[in-house]
């Protein structure tokens, strides 16, 4: 699977993050809001963030969200832990999107054309998301993912987070409201 395609769609354009894009995500990933629900609450400073950033770097799998009619970065969203065995998976996360953007439809054009993109080569794609995140829960559940019954406790900085698992299927994908 090809975790750093070129997407494209009505008001989107996804491409590999590059390290030229900092002064661009940063300045969109700056805005506390984005991150008042997440996990990592902190990542709106620049140390945090730059972290994060490195991170989605040497992963490989991380793509700039542009939006079309300004040209300008807009959020950034990744493609990880691709598992290619028993009709695979991968997990579709590290999602935000500048704050002008939430209630107008493009977190669902987003995960639209990364799910049709993934979904072409694994069966199952992953949302891992806190558990106190309700902002990316509701999100979750407006496109369709399912909440299952496995959970991930991740090591951060202020103690334990307890994430849930969404899925999508390509079965589920092909009737949800994405479709």
């Amino acid at each position: 699977m090809d975790r750093q395609p070129i997407l494209e769609g009505e008001r989107l354009f996804l491409r590999p993050l590059a390290r030229e894009d900092w002064d661009a995500l940063f300045a969109v990933a700056s805005d506390k809001r984005i991150w008042e629900q997440h996990p990592m609450h902190d990542r709106w400073q620049e140390p945090v963030f730059r972290e994060f950033f490195d991170d989605a770097l040497a992963k490989s799998g991380a793509l700039a969200i542009i939006d079309k009619a300004s040209g300008k970065i807009v959020g950034s969203s990744r493609y990880q832990d691709h598992k290619p065995d028993q009709g695979g998976s991968v997990e579709i996360g590290w999602t935000f999107l500048a704050p002008a953007l939430w209630g107008s439809g493009a977190n669902a054009e987003l995960k639209r054309l990364m799910l049709t993109h993934a979904l072409e080569s694994v069966e199952r794609v992953n949302f891992r998301v806190g558990e106190t995140n309700l902002r990316s829960r509701k999100a979750m559940e407006k496109i369709g993912g399912r909440l299952t019954d496995e959970t991930q406790i991740v090591q951060l900085p202020d103690g334990p987070a307890v994430h849930v698992i969404y899925a999508i299927t390509r079965a589920s994908f092909a009737k949800g409201p994405l479709s």
